[in-house]
């Protein structure tokens, strides 16, 4: 059986390794949840942090004008880079001087616990970080900011990383989940305290997906945002492939019409656009 990841991050306290948590448990912690966020005191800070994962190039670019509408500023995390064309690194640079962040996302895309496990640190590092992060320089990009892949990674994994000289690591939320399509547990995002920074220089990060199969609604994100604003925090949002409509047999992604709804709330609030290495620079 695959367990559910739970990790909570309430005043630096995070739960170990994972577990299966009961329905009323997620109720009674979103209660205690709400109102926790430590928010930085300062308002003008407040924001929205939104990445994109995997290797969506050609996807991804199709929305820069829905980016350069909102003058929204985002982080792509690239896996397999090995396999970037020479148009694939066209256009990410295009993005990159647009002012968007180019990130990284592993080399093969697999299990860190497992690799560390299995190969030691060495051994992680030669499979996972150092050829990626040689086809990323070979290409001109140099990135800062790191997503695990399927958000799988503990303590270990993380120090690794952060001696490589990453700034800021991501990891993966849900505000709901569920087996074998029995409902495990679902949260408003907006009492999520671990998908808000709080810009305290914290270098391990979690943001919410968006996608489809997570069922987070414009609602539901311009709660949050909310929250974010009255907290001055930056809400950190993520997603795959842009889609149009529901997704079909094998794809994984977010509509692009939730995403629009996304950049033009947070306009109209007058948040900041954050991307992932900017959080630990303010």
């Amino acid at each position: 059986m695959k367990y559910t990841k739970v990790r909570f991050r309430m005043g630096g306290f995070r739960t170990p390794g994972y577990s299966i948590v009961p329905l009323y448990s997620w109720v009674i912690l979103a209660l205690i949840a709400t109102g926790c966020i430590s928010g930085s005191g300062d308002v003008s800070k407040a924001g929205v942090a939104i990445s994109f994962d995997d290797h969506f190039i050609e996807d991804w670019y199709a929305l820069k004008p829905l980016f350069d509408r909102y003058d929204a500023k985002v982080t792509f995390f690239i896996t397999c880079p090995d396999s970037l064309t020479t148009r694939e690194i066209r256009l990410l640079k295009e993005l990159e001087s647009d002012g968007h962040e180019i990130g990284f996302h592993g080399t093969i895309h697999g299990r860190a616990t497992e690799m560390i496990a299995a190969h030691g640190p060495e051994g992680y590092i030669e499979t996972e970080l150092t050829p990626g992060l040689g086809y990323m320089r070979a290409a001109g990009f140099y990135p800062t900011s790191y997503a695990h892949p399927g958000g799988n990674h503990n303590s270990r994994v993380d120090s690794v990383l952060l001696a490589q000289g990453f700034q800021i690591l991501r990891d993966v939320a849900l505000s709901r989940r569920e087996y074998k399509g029995v409902p495990l547990y679902q949260m408003a995002p907006r009492i999520m305290p671990w998908i808000y920074y709080s810009f305290d220089q914290a270098p391990i990060v979690d943001a919410l997906s968006i996608d489809m199969d997570a069922r987070v609604d414009i609602d539901s994100i311009k709660e949050a945002m909310e929250k974010a604003k009255n907290t001055g925090t930056a809400l950190m949002l993520f997603g795959h492939q842009p889609l149009q409509g529901k997704a079909k047999q094998g794809q994984y992604g977010f509509d692009i019409g939730l995403l629009e709804g996304i950049l033009k709330e947070a306009k109209i609030g007058n948040l900041k656009f954050y991307r992932m290495s900017d959080l630990v620079k303010n």
